[in-house]
């Protein structure tokens, strides 16, 4: 009797238990790294909102990464691995301040320029970013970065002005050779003024003298 031959067919071998594991295994690090993420998101807004606090209070002066990383509860080795110099903690705290206007569209420029300038002057009055500008503008003369952080912030305050007069100048509500940056000096330029340097009061009445002087 011949040998019986052996035969070639296999069982297929099932991978799927491997792959699945793998597949897990690539979710199980997505996820982790998505916890990690979050956790780093929250410890960093958690010491940009005590360093702004503390900037409010003492200004540059009394600024310390000490201070920041007791008030925030965040260890000092991790505020040193997001910002490894007090400088840099500082600009990314002052880059935060303060909430820029929107320019609003109330259907004429005279309407929309008061809008502005009373919200303004109503911030000048009384958010408390306007306490450390000053701080920032001298730690400008000396920082180029300090000074670009300032230039990006005063933008932020000028940028819904020159929309409004922009769109006024499109309407014919203002002359076509209207000079924008300079109505926006003319116009902003008195309210900085009284907040820092004569400190007389904020008052509607000088906002609007102001709005009749530059723009008649």
């Amino acid at each position: 009797m011949p040998p019986r031959k052996q035969s070639s067919h296999r069982e297929p071998v099932d991978r799927g238990s491997g792959q699945g594991s793998s597949q897990g295994s690539s979710q199980g690090s997505g996820q982790s790294s998505a916890v990690v993420d979050d956790r780093v998101r929250r410890s960093r807004a958690s010491v940009l909102a005590a360093a702004a606090d503390l900037l409010f209070e003492r200004g540059f002066a009394g600024f310390s990464v000490d201070e920041v990383c007791r008030r925030s509860g965040v260890a000092k080795t991790t505020i040193y691995r997001h910002w490894p110099t007090r400088t840099e903690l500082l600009r990314d705290a002052c880059a935060n301040i303060g909430t820029p206007q929107s320019a609003p569209d109330l259907g004429s420029f005279r309407a929309d320029v008061a809008t502005l300038m009373g919200d303004l002057a109503h911030a000048l009055r009384t958010e408390k970013w306007t306490s450390v500008l000053p701080s920032i503008i001298d730690a400008g003369e000396r920082d180029p970065e300090m000074a670009e952080m300032y230039r990006r912030l005063q933008q932020g305050y000028s940028a819904p002005f020159e929309a409004v007069i922009r769109r006024g100048i499109a309407r014919g509500e203002l002359p076509g050779e209207t000079d924008v940056p300079a109505l926006v000096a003319a116009l902003i330029g008195p309210l900085f003024f009284r907040r820092w340097f004569s400190r007389e009061p904020l008052t509607e009445g000088f906002v609007r003298e102001v709005i009749r002087l530059a723009v008649g």
